[in-house]
């Protein structure tokens, strides 16, 4: 029996690390440069427009990882359901998966309310004093889930290496032998 899961591992990861790295990038310099756009106008939707132009990759990277994980808990659901550890840890990547995918998909719905908004901002998640409250709480919401979101994944890329951990050899024969006795 072939034991490697290459093409599924390779997806999960890189999945993860596309989904993670965009969330990040988007918060730290998409959203940040959209401050330096000289009209206020204009600021929250260059933001919007450039998450809108990210949301397909960051589609492709979600269902890379969602495909990876499905495929890994496949070939490795025996482990899961014997292996000290394993369980424990694929229920925690398995809820921050679903936590992820709601703070993308809400901060999705959010960010195109926000691009079809036509206000003043001083960025694109920071209101100024004209910015209507609607808009202002908008913006407060995307400010916090842009943080939650590569934090969730943050954890799930670690998790992840914690499984790769959990399947070195002194890991299986361990738990095989305390399975035995």
């Amino acid at each position: 029996m072939n034991s490697r899961n290459t093409v599924v591992r390779s997806l999960h990861d890189v999945g993860a690390a596309g989904w993670f790295g965009g969330a990040l990038m988007g918060a730290v310099a998409l959203n940040g440069a959209s401050r330096d756009v000289s009209d206020p106008a204009e600021r929250s939707k260059i933001a919007a427009s450039g998450w809108a132009r990210w949301a397909p990759v960051s589609a492709v990277a979600i269902g890379a990882h969602l495909i990876g994980g499905a495929g890994l808990l496949l070939a490795h659901r025996d482990r899961v359901r014997s292996q000290p550890g394993v369980g424990t840890n694929t229920a925690v990547k398995t809820a921050l998966t679903l936590a992820a995918l709601g703070t993308t998909a809400y901060s999705g719905l959010l960010g195109a309310r926000l691009g079809r908004a036509d206000v003043k901002t001083d960025g694109g998640t920071v209101p100024d004093q004209t910015t209507p409250d609607d808009v202002a709480r908008t913006q407060q919401q995307l400010r916090i889930l842009q943080w939650i979101t590569p934090v969730l994944t943050g954890a799930l890329v670690v998790l992840g290496a914690q499984q790769g951990e959990q399947q070195r050899p002194g890991q299986r024969i361990g738990s095989w032998r305390k399975s035995v006795a």
